[in-house]
């Protein structure tokens, strides 16, 4: 069958279309485009899930890598080498992580608890965390810190309500901590997010503002407490080991003192037998050396003394004579 063509208007430009150059050009761009949807780049901190119409495919490590393109095959990057947390009842502005904290009313709502005694305090903490299982982490959930907000939240709301006031403001930071990363833990790894929980930290730790100032001064006391419990136990730790010190000097100068006597003692006796044991052998002449020892010791004690003969008439000539006072030998102050 023929196509009617009108015929051309006097004067107008003849237009022709190059048909296969437009069909080139419709190809060509299509190829390029599938070139650059096929090559895609994993940076060095994460790694690619590579799906296949939605199913798994493979997991590509970094670097530089093709895909089917046009649909076919989607990567999804995941940061698995980098450290990532979660803020509540708080905010770092500028994070890159749209979980990472939540609006100012909410933020609000995340921090106010209720502890085991009925007691209403503000709870700041953050949880840290990494990817450690990239495929769990895309697949099994459709949101998983989404979810991760809520199951902790959930945990640290179970965590404070199991302590008293005074364990969440003042003794039981730590203990909490450690409580609340224990069941986050063992919540994430049973639900297989392909997660790993590494801290919870608590942040702020206060009453609310209309009790803050009694809270305050119930703290000021108690450390006033502490402080003189303290300052009282550095005295003790001072004083009782000094008193046992001297106690004990006391006490080895007392039994040295009690050796010494002793030892005297023992000494007198045994030279007391001995002479004894002299005396008994020849009386005379032990009793004579006795009585010239004793003679040697008391004479230089008596002053002005003058010593005559047996056989001496008359002792006035010698009264001129001045003789030195004797020195007194020194002598044992115990004995």
């Amino acid at each position: 069958m023929a196509t009617f063509r009108p015929p051309p208007l006097p004067g107008a430009p003849q237009i022709r279309i190059n048909t296969r150059l437009i069909v080139s050009a419709i190809v060509g761009i299509f190829v390029l485009i599938g070139v650059f949807s096929g090559i895609y780049q994993v940076p060095a901190n994460s790694v690619a899930v590579v799906q296949r119409f939605g199913g798994y495919l493979r997991t590509a490590p970094p670097g530089l890598h093709f895909k089917l393109p046009w649909g076919i095959d989607t990567a999804i990057v995941v940061e698995v080498q980098r450290q990532q947390k979660l803020e509540f009842g708080t905010a770092t502005h500028g994070a890159t992580n749209f979980y990472q904290y939540t609006d100012y009313e909410e933020q609000q709502r995340e921090k106010n608890m209720v502890t085991g005694d009925l007691n209403a305090v503000l709870v700041e903490w953050e949880v840290q965390y990494h990817v450690e299982d990239p495929v769990a982490y895309t697949f099994n959930f459709r949101e998983p810190l989404a979810t991760l907000r809520d199951l902790t939240e959930a945990v640290m709301r179970e965590v404070v309500g199991d302590r008293t006031v005074d364990e969440v403001l003042t003794i039981g930071r730590q203990e909490m901590e450690k409580t609340a990363l224990d069941r986050l833990r063992t919540l994430v790894d049973g639900l297989k997010m392909g997660l790993r929980i590494d801290l919870i930290q608590l942040g702020n730790v206060n009453p609310p503002a209309m009790v803050k100032a009694s809270f305050n001064e119930v703290n000021s006391a108690q450390q006033e407490k502490e402080s003189a419990i303290n300052q009282a136990s550095g005295e003790y730790n001072r004083v009782v080991p000094r008193a046992r010190g001297e106690a004990v000097q006391k006490i080895s100068a007392a039994e040295g003192y009690a050796t010494k006597r002793i030892n005297e003692a023992e000494g007198d006796a045994m030279r007391f037998n001995a002479l004894l044991t002299e005396y008994k052998k020849a009386p005379d002449v032990t009793t004579k050396r006795i009585y010239l020892e004793t003679m040697g010791e008391v004479l230089p004690l008596v002053p002005g003394k003058i010593i005559l003969d047996d056989k001496a008439s008359s002792f006035l000539p010698l009264m001129n004579l001045r003789q030195p006072a004797p020195s007194k030998p020194q002598t044992d102050p115990e004995r």
